[in-house]
């Protein structure tokens, strides 16, 4: 996970679209320049410079972070000893008169070897910090968590990750400020100005992606990003940053369960996207629960969202007879009560759809896969009062694990607080920007249209409702064809918004993008 979604935030009254871990996920419903040295904030110094930036008092005490710390591991992987180094430091971020105003915490992983790729790790929210794609997928190490039956008490054991992708790259994972470790230096007002809204946002992590590269001698090395949820809003627009702006280009780019198009379910009552961006994700929960879920049944669902389901939408009560059959077979690919369906006229809303389809059990679904689910403790209330049930299971563990493995596996003693899901982001992120609303498909479509070479694969869970795998799918559907139409590809994978909590889908991610990568 990694990830808030704009719209889990409870300001926001709406479910619907894309990021991940949400911040303040009460109800479903309510769902720069950096210098490449690694050096901490001397707060009483900066109080002595007038031109400084001020720093807040609840921030004047905070102890500065360690010096840079490093570790040798093996793990096993394919039964053989992979060895490797994992480095925790920080890296500075100004504001545009050259002042320190934060501390990025970077967790690399790399292998003794001569031209090996680099990957650069981001989550989204924006609030999570980068351990859900670390632990979770992609890292050396993993967390059981976030499947059906975990628990926030269950150990946080760290154990060897077979779907990792260190043999083939280096891995990179940046906490934004205000998650992880990562902190703003600079009072709150200054800190929301620069690091809470999407321009900025985008800006200080592509100089924290640059500065990373210039201090460990790696601009010749080949680079991907990889991003989850809202990191998938921040993929397109740091690839197009660094290329048109900072001069480094990415050779591909991975976006897990991405949040690209923010205002695309916008207008439900006129408009037939909404309700397609969810029909297919609910039917494929159904069909995993009869377990018929295949790439061939699901084939046929997109094929029907994108016809007749939508055409019906559209066409309203001009043809009653063709709304009737529409209802009739929605009731039969997602195998809620009829009566739901009827009433619904169809359209399947998240936040009814997650509290009816285990109500006889007395749950919930999560929006990230309702197919994972908790006990409703507030089943009588009009609206969802509960945390999503994968959210409220997989925080404890992610920060156990992370905090553990940095202060005593590396030997970071950093003394501060983790943030594995910031509310403080969430409260303060400027939601109402209109480079927001833009969403990242321009960026996308003019770095792809850029660099011939460049390859995008966006990659999700079926299950997944709070950023549909639909969404992908129209999105790259409507894209002109730049040269090899397999250069932005999608595909899907059992599971939800974090499928890679599943083994198998863990694995075959990992074959999809090894695959990717050979092709430079």
């Amino acid at each position: 996970m990694r990830f808030i979604h704009l719209k889990n935030f409870p300001w926001r009254p709406a479910i619907l679209s894309c990021a991940l871990v949400c911040l303040a996920i009460a109800p479903a419903r309510a769902v720069a320049q950096a210098d490449k040295a690694p050096a901490a904030t001397d707060p009483a110094a900066a109080g002595k410079d007038k031109s400084a930036p001020k720093i807040s008092d609840d921030k004047a005490g905070l102890p500065p972070l360690p010096a840079e710390a490093h570790a040798a591991q093996t793990i096993q992987l394919d039964g053989k000893p992979l060895h490797y180094t994992v480095t925790v430091g920080a890296l500075p971020t100004r504001d545009g008169d050259g002042k320190v105003a934060g501390e990025v915490v970077v967790t690399a992983f790399t292998v003794e070897g001569a031209n090996r790729p680099v990957t650069f790790a981001f989550n989204g929210g924006p609030g999570a910090a980068s351990v859900y794609l670390n632990f979770g997928a992609i890292g050396p190490k993993r967390v059981d968590a976030g499947n059906e039956g975990a628990s926030p008490s269950d150990p946080a054991n760290l154990v060897d990750n077979p779907g990792t992708w260190l043999d083939f790259t280096d891995l990179v994972f940046i906490d934004p400020i205000g998650t992880g470790f990562s902190r703003s230096t600079v009072d709150e007002a200054t800190t929301k100005k620069l690091f809470y809204s999407t321009a900025p946002d985008i800006e200080y992590l592509s100089r924290i992606v640059y500065d990373w590269l210039v201090k460990n001698d790696r601009l010749s090395s080949r680079k991907y990003l990889v991003g989850e949820s809202y990191g998938g809003f921040r993929g397109p627009r740091i690839t197009h940053y660094l290329q048109s702006q900072l001069g480094v280009a990415m050779n591909g780019v991975v976006l897990v369960s991405p949040y690209l198009n923010p205002t695309i379910e916008n207008d439900g009552d006129l408009s037939p996207l909404p309700w397609m961006m969810t029909l297919p994700s609910i039917t494929a929960a159904h069909f995993e629960r009869e377990k018929k879920l295949t790439p061939e049944a699901m084939a046929d669902v997109i094929a029907y969202t994108q016809g007749e389901y939508a055409t019906t939408l559209l066409k309203g009560r001009a043809d009653e007879a063709a709304t009737q059959k529409m209802i009739a077979h929605v009731t039969e690919l997602t195998g809620l009560d009829p009566a739901f369906v009827k009433f619904s006229g169809g359209r399947i809303e998240t936040g009814a759809y997650l509290r009816e389809v285990h109500r006889e059990e007395g749950k919930l679904g999560s929006v990230y896969d309702s197919n994972v689910t908790s006990y409703d403790p507030f089943p009588f209330a009009p609206e969802q009062r509960a945390n999503d049930p994968i959210l409220a299971s997989i925080v404890a563990p992610l920060t156990t694990a992370m905090v553990d493995f940095v202060t005593r596996t590396v030997g970071w003693k950093v003394d501060a607080r983790y943030n594995a899901l910031s509310y403080d982001v969430g409260r303060h992120w400027d939601r109402d920007s209109a480079e927001l609303r833009q969403g990242s498909v321009p960026d996308l479509r003019e770095a792809v249209a850029a660099d011939p070479k460049l390859r995008v694969l966006i990659v999700h869970g079926w299950n997944d409702l709070s950023c549909p795998f639909m969404g992908s799918v129209l999105t790259v559907n409507q894209m002109p064809l730049m040269g090899d139409p397999s250069r932005v590809s999608v595909r899907e994978f059992p599971g939800g918004h974090m499928f890679y909590t599943r083994p198998d889908s863990r694995l075959a991610l990992r074959k999809d993008v090894m695959d990717m990568y050979s092709k430079h």
